[in-house]
């Protein structure tokens, strides 16, 4: 017994979300296959659940524990309040319950750190009253954590929205960012979430370090800048990516998307996907379909019932393929396959036939494409993401961004162009060799002696040490 208790605990306070839920997990997995912790995912809920939370929880290995938190009540918010909103608050109103469990598991069990994402700095203050370590595991990119961390003085600097900036932002060691692809969160000055953002990044200093799921070779200048930029505040940066799913969790082939693609030829299918969360208006989904048919690509469209919400619930019950154009599915039948709402994105993207991903850029998706060596097109939504679409394209050159036309809509001739393009261009094949290269580095930070595997180990050295052993 006396051995049992010497196995350091982590406790993992997760965001409500899959997007944040997934890269945790991965990181949980892989902490305690590589360096013996046992771990605790403590879930902020208020009340509801979804099946895919479920079913990622319930596959986590016997070394790792799921405890929800008491339910917070949320019904004093409005029916419009957004979507970060309610995350930041859920996990505010879960703090006792988080400080009840630590109560009871600090008794017996030694714990090494808490760890939390970049919207629970809350909780910090209970882990401080445990003496317990807190980091920050950052499940994006570098460049944003590295506006998170200038944002408080940018704040100061600026008086005017971040959109109406004349010259581009330039964050040390990051390319140049136009104010208006800056993250959603920072849009306009008057909202609560701009306020609940600006008091979370002055937060990020409070940590005992900063977990980052990107990795040196992806993000070279910029993790520099962020390690060795001078201020003695920034807490310890450690890379630990790529962080993503191995695919065996994509269950059996039910909507046949892989059955299809073993029947195309090698690197000729777009995937065009947007996430767990994405959906696109009803005019810009017409205008998808004409755009993929007029390319005369083969595709694999995974496709959402117009303007679904963030957390990925469907804002409509009817059938998403009822929204396609009259006539769409029988004329592209021999060169397209439409699944409607899900499809199993890793074996689609590990898949030999698959040559390009059209996609959010959400960083789980982004860095399953490197690691798969999927070359992209950009297609950003929503949070982040024009921030990583100016990352891929303009910075690492592994992705096309169509234009948008003046009233957000990017039409269909220019969706065949930067398809075409891709799939069979010159300026495909270059983002091609680029996208191999990343491929491989992303295999390489992973093994024995690479960078993100020393990171991680450097990690779990100090927890140990922090419990005594």
């Amino acid at each position: 017994m006396e051995g049992a208790k010497q196995t350091p605990h982590i406790v993992i306070l997760p965001s409500p979300g899959m997007g944040h839920l997934i890269p945790l997990v991965e990181f949980a997995k892989k902490f305690v296959s590589a360096h013996d912790f046992s771990i605790t995912f403590t879930i902020p809920t208020d009340g509801s659940s979804t099946k895919a939370q479920k079913e990622i929880l319930d596959s986590l290995p016997k070394s790792i524990d799921t405890i929800f938190l008491s339910p917070v009540n949320l019904d004093d918010l409005s029916k419009d309040t957004k979507v970060e909103t309610r995350i930041y608050l859920t996990i505010l109103r879960s703090l006792p319950s988080l400080r009840e469990f630590l109560e009871v598991l600090t008794a017996t069990t030694p714990i090494a750190a808490l760890v939390v994402d970049l919207f629970g700095t809350d909780a910090f203050d209970v882990a401080r009253e445990f003496n317990v370590p807190s980091y920050i595991f950052f499940p994006t990119t570098a460049m944003v954590l590295s506006l998170y961390l200038h944002f408080p003085k940018l704040n100061e600097l600026h008086s005017w929205e971040y959109r109406d900036l004349p010259e581009p932002m330039k964050l040390p060691g990051c390319v140049p960012l136009q104010g208006r692809d800056l993250m959603d969160s920072l849009q306009d000055r008057q909202s609560k979430v701009y306020t609940w953002t600006l008091y979370h990044s002055k937060r990020f200093k409070l940590a005992d370090g900063i977990m980052l799921n990107s990795f040196t070779e992806l993000e070279a200048s910029a993790i520099k800048a962020l390690k060795e930029g001078g201020d003695p505040s920034v807490p310890p940066i450690y890379p630990i990516g790529p962080l993503t799913q191995n695919g065996s969790g994509d269950g059996a082939d039910m909507s046949g998307c892989i059955r299809w693609l073993n029947n195309q030829p090698t690197n000729s299918v777009l995937f065009v996907s947007f996430g767990s969360g994405g959906a696109l208006s009803r005019e810009q989904l017409n205008e998808m379909a004409l755009g993929l048919e007029l390319s005369e690509q083969k595709f694999l469209w995974v496709v959402k019932s117009p303007n679904a919400t963030y957390l990925g619930a469907q804002s409509t019950k009817e059938d998403p393929l009822s929204f396609l154009p009259k006539g769409f599915l029988e004329r592209t039948k021999e060169r397209g396959l439409v699944v409607p709402s899900w499809a199993p994105q890793i074996q689609v993207l590990s898949h030999v036939s698959t040559g390009g991903f059209l996609t959010h850029c959400g960083w789980n998706s982004t860095l399953e494409s490197v690691v798969h060596g999927v070359p992209m097109i950009a297609w950003p939504l929503h949070a982040e993401q024009k921030m990583n679409a100016v990352l891929l394209v303009e910075d690492l050159k592994v992705a096309l961004r169509p234009k948008v036309e003046k009233k957000g809509i990017v039409g269909r001739v220019e969706i065949a162009r930067v398809v075409k393009c891709l799939l069979e261009g010159e300026k495909g094949k270059s983002i091609r060799k680029r996208m191999k290269m990343l491929k491989d580095a992303a295999t390489k930070v992973l093994r024995e002696e690479g960078s993100s595997r020393k990171s991680l180990s450097e990690v779990a050295h100090k927890w140990k040490s922090q419990v005594g052993i």
